[in-house]
This record gives structure tokens, C-alpha cells and sequence, in this order.
């Protein structure tokens, strides 16, 4: 047992030092293969360190946090009983639900429970009157972690503990001893240490790229919100009425125009600007808390460049901030999107800080 913690331990240290993260996909299939220790675990009998078997799975990932497995495994456990050394062979299947807690982390942990059935074959068995084979039905509860390799390739531990349905699991008939879930029935635990290879991958996911692109040296620490309160100051027009300026901003006056002050993009780009993801950010809990709002995303730009690539530019954009809060979880058919390029600019075009406000993006509330 001493072996199965160092190992472990070992494989932490490795996974530790992987800053890999997950490409996720929505839909996926992975195949898993590796082996497994198996020990008895309630049993008047001693088990034996001389154990081992193996694994194989299918599993097909719904979405980023929740998996369904199909797995075979063959176990072979060796008990004492007395002077009489007992070995159980047994073939089992699982289906099982998997969850995930932090799959975008390169160190994902994960649960999974289900049931399956096994068939069992006994050398040995005490009484020698035993049915030495035999198929039942076992549940079974797990928690793991993988361990990120690179796009396809994860590391796969798993600790699980199995109750089967009879007493002649172990190879001895009859058991009094009360197991780790109150029954008498005997049990077992395994450790898998495996590798899982992805494939079969459908529409890659968004819900990790919260920062796509922007590197430590990008984002600002902390974001300068002062420069941004300056330019809505300096450049956010008033709203002219009958000739008569209302001292009021634009944004007060209609209720139905959102303006994600902040939400800005770099030149000729529709990558988002890194003081734009605390905005974004803002605006998935608000449409979340608000799930009868729908909205038009309307994409701006400069007047630098031709029209005709500025009105591009500006439908990509519009899309990225969708694809975003789609990410985050808000329904994809509450939002439209549209460009309108470099046709209704807010600030003044002919300076820097103008032409950075302009590139941006308001939302509109449709009902």
C-alpha cells in the first residue's frame, strides 16, 4: 500500500509542474487505458499486496462539466485466510456519471458514481462448496483527477470504492464485518492510473478563454478604470434637443441603449482589449439575473481604413462579444448581433483616445 501512495504522490509532483490547459469541446469522446491496484476492503480475511489488474473506458464528455463512462475491468485480488491463500478474478462493467469541478484547469478534479455488474471466478474458495463463479451487480463511487498532457492527452487518477452484492466476493462465504457504507456486503477499492486520449471532438469550447489571447505582460494590474472614466468624460456626447443641450448623457436618456463603456479593441482587430473582460464580465451577470432580456450587440469602429473593411470589422466584433457571453453561459438566441462600422462614432476621430472610444460596442434591449 505504502507503493500506491509514493506513486501517488509522484504523479502529483508531475502534474504539479504541467501548466498545460484543457482545449475543451462541448461534445466529445475520449478512450481511456491504463492499469489498476484493486485491494479488498471489507473482509474477515487479510488481502494480499499482490494484486493488480487493468482498465479500458469510452466516455463521452456533454459538456464541460459533465461525462458519461462506459468501463471495463479486469481485477485480481489475492486474500489469506488462515493458511489458505484465496484469488478472486473478476471481469467487471460500470456505467458511470462524471462530474467535473474546474475542467479549464490544467489539474481538472472530477467525481463519478454508477453501477455495473461483474463476473466473478474463484480459486480456492473457503467453503470448497462455494460457487467458485458467479455474475452480480455492484455500485460504485469515485474521485479522481487528470492530469492535462497537451490538447488530447490527459493522465488519469482514480481512487474508487466498489460494493458488490454478495458476501463470496473475497473467495470466503459469509461476512459480519460492517463496511465503509454501513453493509455487510464485501467490498473492494481500486487506484487507476491511466492516460485518456480524446477524439471524435465536436465545436471547440469558449467556456476557458475568458483571457484568450492576452498574456501577463497584456493585462493591466489593475485595469485603469480612471483612464476609461476620463474618456466617457471627455468624449460621451450630450444629447442635443431642439438645439438646447440636455445636461444629461445619452445613456440615461434611453433606457433601452446600453453603452459597455470599457469594452474597447485594438486597431484593425476584433480581439478584445484586456480592461474589456471585467465589463463583459458585468454584463453575463446582468443578463443572467435578467433571463427575459434580449439584446442586439451593435459593433463600432474608427473611421481609419475603408468602409467597407470597417463595416467587416465591426460585425466581428459584435460576434466576439457574443461569443463570449455565450461562453459564460447566456442563451445564444437572446442575442443578435449587427455592425454598423465607422457610420455613428461618439468622439472625435482625429485623436487617440477618440478613435479608441469609437471602437466599441453597445447594446441595444429589445424588449
Amino acid at each position: 500500500m505504502k507503493k500506491v501512495i509514493y506513486s501517488m504522490f509522484f504523479v502529483f509532483l508531475i502534474g504539479s509542474s504541467n501548466f498545460l490547459f484543457a482545449q475543451l469541446a462541448r461534445d466529445s469522446w475520449s478512450l481511456g487505458f491504463g492499469f489498476t491496484y484493486p485491494r479488498i476492503m471489507n473482509s474477515p480475511v487479510k488481502p494480499s499486496e499482490d494484486t493488480y489488474g487493468g482498465f479500458l473506458s469510452l466516455q463521452r464528455n456533454f459538456t464541460e462539466h459533465v461525462g458519461l463512462r462506459l468501463k471495463a475491468s479486469y481485477v485480481s485480488l489475492k486474500s489469506i485466510a488462515g493458511t489458505t491463500e484465496v484469488t478472486s478474478n473478476a471481469a467487471v462493467g460500470n456505467l458511470d456519471l462524471l462530474y467535473y469541478f474546474v475542467p479549464c484547469e490544467s489539474v481538472s478534479p472530477f467525481i463519478a458514481f454508477g453501477a455495473g455488474y461483474g463476473y466473478a471466478m474463484l480459486d480456492n474458495p473457503i467453503p470448497a462448496t462455494l460457487e467458485d463463479t458467479y455474475l452480480d451487480y455492484e455500485l460504485n463511487f469515485g474521485i479522481g483527477v487528470e492530469w492535462n498532457l497537451g490538447d488530447d492527452w490527459k493522465l488519469k487518477t482514480e481512487l474508487g470504492y466498489h460494493t458488490v452484492s454478495n458476501t463470496s466476493f473475497d473467495g470466503v462465504g459469509g461476512n459480519s464485518s460492517e463496511g465503509m457504507l454501513g453493509t455487510n456486503q464485501d467490498a473492494y477499492m481500486t487506484f487507476d492510473l491511466g492516460l485518456l486520449v480524446y477524439f471524435g471532438k465536436g465545436e471547440i469550447s469558449r467556456y476557458c478563454q475568458l483571457y484568450d489571447g492576452i498574456t501577463a505582460g497584456d493585462m493591466p494590474d489593475p485595469v485603469d478604470y480612471e483612464r476609461i472614466e476620463n474618456i466617457v468624460q471627455k468624449y460621451i456626447p450630450k444629447e442635443v434637443v431642439k438645439e438646447v443641450v440636455v445636461e444629461k448623457p445619452v445613456a440615461s436618456q434611453d433606457a433601452r441603449r446600453w453603452v459597455l463603456v470599457g469594452v474597447n479593441f485594438d486597431f484593425n482587430s476584433a480581439n478584445l482589449s484586456a480592461e474589456s473582460y471585467p465589463v463583459l464580465f458585468h454584463a453575463v451577470q446582468v443578463l443572467l439575473q435578467n433571463p427575459n432580456m434580449r439584446v442586439e450587440i451593435q459593433g463600432h469602429t474608427d473611421n481609419i481604413g475603408s468602409e467597407a473593411s470597417n463595416q467587416l470589422i465591426s460585425e466581428k466584433r459584435a460576434m466576439a462579444v457574443k461569443n463570449y457571453l455565450v461562453a459564460r453561459g447566456v442563451t445564444a438566441n437572446r442575442l443578435t448581433t449587427v455592425g454598423y462600422g465607422e457610420s455613428r462614432p461618439i468622439a472625435d476621430n482625429k485623436t487617440a483616445d477618440g478613435r479608441s472610444a469609437n471602437r466599441r460596442i453597445e447594446f441595444k434591449i429589445l424588449n
